[in-house]
């Protein structure tokens, strides 16, 4: 036989391409990909009328890719809310509200909190799954639960540090016992109403101007009650 061209030779000498599933940094930069597109694609048009196909082309990934992570869209919009709610207390590792006392610690606490949760696209996804409930109620069951369940396990951690510090760790409110039920009223009196009203449509640039007298007035009538006793 003749000898083979030199064009030839340089294909027969290339590597294999590689196969199988995606070295793990690529798997999570796919992923990464995915839950941009699904968000933006949520955001512009809902949960009814955003498509996979319109997803899978934003993110450059395959329906086939998408459906192995997701099994569905709800569950595809599951997963972009709580990487936002990851987001936001992710940020409060390592954090230690400043102040000299325990009012300006859980004054800055609450804050931080609302000043995160009023920015970004927190509440245009919390509308969307609002908007979906009566058509997933479970959606917004599981997405509600697990945000909350998140945020208050932050929020406790950082509520018996302050009171910890302060002294006041030996008020019955923050007995271990007691504290998942302490932190329940915290959110409810400093961070519910203005997320509330941020969710039926108020403007977020006044709402964000109100935080801080909100959150002052909040904060003390938290503690009066803290210092009564709390609720059982």
């Amino acid at each position: 036989m003749g000898r083979l061209p030199a064009t030839a030779k340089r294909v027969r000498q290339q590597p294999p391409a590689r196969s199988g599933r995606p070295r793990r940094e690529l798997a999570g930069e796919v992923d990464e990909r995915i839950l941009d597109a699904a968000r933006r694609a949520f955001l512009e048009r809902g949960l009814a009328g955003a498509s996979v196909d319109e997803i899978a082309n934003m993110a450059r990934a395959g329906k086939p890719t998408i459906y192995a992570r997701f099994p569905n869209k709800v569950a595809l919009f599951s997963a972009v809310v709580m990487r936002n709610v990851a987001a936001v207390t992710g940020r409060f590792e390592g954090h230690s509200p400043a102040g000299t006392t325990v009012e300006e610690r859980l004054t800055n606490l609450g804050m931080t909190l609302l000043h995160w949760a009023l920015a970004g696209d927190t509440v245009d996804l919390m509308r969307v799954g609002i908007s979906e409930a009566h058509r997933f109620p479970d959606l917004a069951n599981s997405v509600h639960g697990m945000a909350r369940r998140c945020g208050e396990e932050t929020v406790g951690r950082l509520l018996s540090e302050v009171a910890q510090s302060d002294g006041r760790g030996t008020l019955p409110a923050f007995a271990p016992g007691r504290l998942a039920t302490t932190t329940q009223f915290f959110m409810d009196l400093v961070f519910k109403p203005m997320i509330m009203r941020a969710l039926f449509g108020e403007k977020l640039n006044p709402l964000r101007a109100e935080i801080k007298a909100h959150v002052a007035r909040s904060v003390a009538f938290f503690l009066a009650a803290c210092r009564h006793g709390g609720v059982s």
